[in-house]
């Protein structure tokens, strides 16, 4: 193994949305920081970047690729399936996970929708008896959300919704044309529909300019307008001298020092399949909810059989995703649709974020909802075929005559809700398999409970309810309980949580309330993995605002002697 004689004062591994977040605060306070990253290098304002490329300029018009799952010109490598790092799952188990493997990770290519966890997000068993509350309450991560609005930017409106915390906002862009339609129906429906909230400048900020609005957000965005950990968090702490980025670098263990404390990580070079080990005072995770979790579980030792910082029997449970059904309509009030008002970000500008009072539902929790259609860019599979819509299909003068008629007349609508933890869904290293690295693979277990299925029956229900509204027809039929109501398979939102859940009991949990071990003090994990619950709000705003407080609590630890 080859031993790096620099001794960093904090090894962090990952660079997306958590550790990003630690590398910045981290270096701007003056720690020399080291950032071990799996993936290759890569810069928006390169030509690493396709924002400005047009779908038609593709053989493949856009289509996927193996490493590019979301479309060839999507700025983010990795994919469901990356060879030589499988992973498995158990009998019955229906579970699919997504990595990425370059500088920034998934903040490359996510949707930037940017909400910020409620009050009662944080203290749910004590609303209504099902999970865990957290150790940390809204007024802990409060001043951190402002934090992050007044550094990266996001757009909004102030609402004063309780459980949906108004933030700094820039203005908001107008609805399209097919966002005020489905605005006017939700009004009638008494579905509270309001300015979607997405870390996209619409006004310029530090440096950054703000959108002009090519609605290729998901490409790498030149202009950095957009956020992603990439040019937005990790190039300024470069700037300062004080980080060394290693790319290719992949972790296998946190090893320690005679006194049980973290002494760095080892790690494989990707490109030559050389051992190596770093040195560091202090270590944090950021390698993703279930990454952090394999490298902990892979980090055994005679004072941590069971795996690093798990004498609670903790590390791998209660895993969670997002809840996720999707139901598209054909609106005839679109048909022949004169382009106007359709620019804008890549993604929705209106949203509706939960609106109701479970006491009167058949499930806990809730759900947000998020809209597509309009006149985007085609790509390959556009429309989803002409033969969905009336009369549908033909040849020649009459074929592009219906193109014409019933492009952007498509209407979607996505659910994103809450899943409740369960002792059924977890992870735990394969006995048997390993990666092309000779690291133990993740085995996954996963179950949705009726809380689940019922929530996803009432996202059906509602969506298709907004549809007719609209005066629109569903595309697909009502699905039944036997297939979960259309429900995503687990992974598939790519919301994966918890496997590392912070708690004020170490017996019960992995990490304290400042994301650091319990059984390790210089040991720290700032990704998903410290979520006790999941909400239904996205989690990268809250996974920055936990890892710029745990980074803010390190250094004050470190001043003070601590660790």
């Amino acid at each position: 193994m080859m031993q790096q004689r620099t001794v960093y004062d904090v090894c962090i591994v990952g660079s997306g949305a958590g550790g990003g977040m630690a590398a910045y605060a981290l270096t701007q306070a003056g720690a020399n920081v080291i950032m071990l990253e799996a993936g290759g290098p890569w810069d928006n304002t390169s030509d690493d970047s396709a924002m400005l490329r047009p779908n038609y300029s593709s053989p493949r018009r856009g289509g996927s690729t193996p490493d590019r799952p979301f479309g060839e010109f999507d700025a983010c490598i990795g994919g469901w399936n990356i060879e030589g790092e499988p992973y498995t799952r158990a009998d019955g188990t229906r579970f699919d996970w997504w990595r990425a493997r370059m500088v920034g990770g998934r903040t490359n290519h996510w949707g930037r929708i940017s909400l910020r966890f409620g009050p009662d997000d944080f203290r749910r068993k004590s609303l209504d008896g099902l999970g865990d509350d957290w150790p940390i309450g809204y007024d802990d991560i409060g001043p951190y959300y402002d934090r992050l609005d007044r550094l990266i930017g996001i757009f909004g409106s102030r609402e004063g919704l309780p459980n949906d915390p108004d933030g700094i906002f820039q203005p908001a862009p107008k609805p399209r044309c097919y966002e005020l339609l489905v605005k006017k129906a939700c009004n009638d429906l008494a579905i509270t529909c309001i300015p979607g909230r997405l870390s996209i400048l619409t006004e310029p900020l530090n440096g950054r300019a703000a959108c002009h609005y090519c609605g290729h957000c998901n490409r790498g965005c030149q202009t950095n307008s957009n956020f992603s950990s990439t040019n937005v968090l990790i190039a300024p702490a470069l700037e300062t001298g004080r980080l060394t980025l290693r790319t290719h670098a992949m972790a296998r263990e946190v090893t320690l020092d005679s006194a049980g404390r973290a002494s760095g990580v080892s790690f494989i070079d990707a490109n030559t399949g050389v051992d190596e080990h770093v040195q560091a005072r202090v270590v944090i995770l950021a390698a993703s909810a279930l990454e952090s979790t394999r490298i902990l579980m892979n980090s055994k030792s005679s004072q941590f059989p069971d795996g690093l910082a798990n004498t609670s029997g903790m590390l791998g449970k209660y895993l969670t995703d997002t809840t996720g059904s999707d139901v598209a309509g054909f609106i005839p009030a679109m048909e022949n649709h004169i382009p106007h008002n359709e620019r804008g970000v890549q993604g929705g500008h209106v949203y509706m974020p939960w609106w109701l009072d479970n006491s009167k539902l058949d499930f806990p929790r809730g759900y947000h909802i998020e809209v597509w259609g309009g006149l985007g860019e085609p790509g390959a599979g556009f429309m989803g075929g002409i033969h969905r819509y009336p009369p549908g299909g033909g040849y020649g003068v009459d074929l592009k005559k219906q193109y014409r008629q019933y492009y952007g007349t498509t209407v979607g609508f996505s659910g994103r809700g809450e899943m409740i933890p369960n002792e059924q869904s977890y992870a735990e290293l394969d006995p048997e398999v390993k990666d092309r690295f000779g690291i133990p693979v993740l085995r996954f277990h996963w179950q949705w409970s009726d809380h689940e299925i019922n929530q996803v029956r009432h996202m059906q229900e509602t969506f298709r309810a907004i549809i007719e509204h609209m005066g629109g027809t569903v595309f697909s039929p009502m699905p039944t309980r036997e297939n979960g109501y259309g429900i995503a398979t687990g992974g598939r939102i790519i919301h994966e949580l918890g496997g590392a859940r912070m708690g004020d009991d170490p017996s019960t949990s992995v990490l304290n309330g400042w994301c650091q071990a319990h059984d390790v003090a210089n040991l720290f994990a700032v990704d998903g993995a410290p979520f006790v619950s999941q909400a239904d709000k996205n989690p990268t705003w809250t996974i920055m605002a936990l890892a710029w407080r745990a980074s803010d609590y390190i250094m004050e630890q470190r001043t003070q002697g601590r660790i």
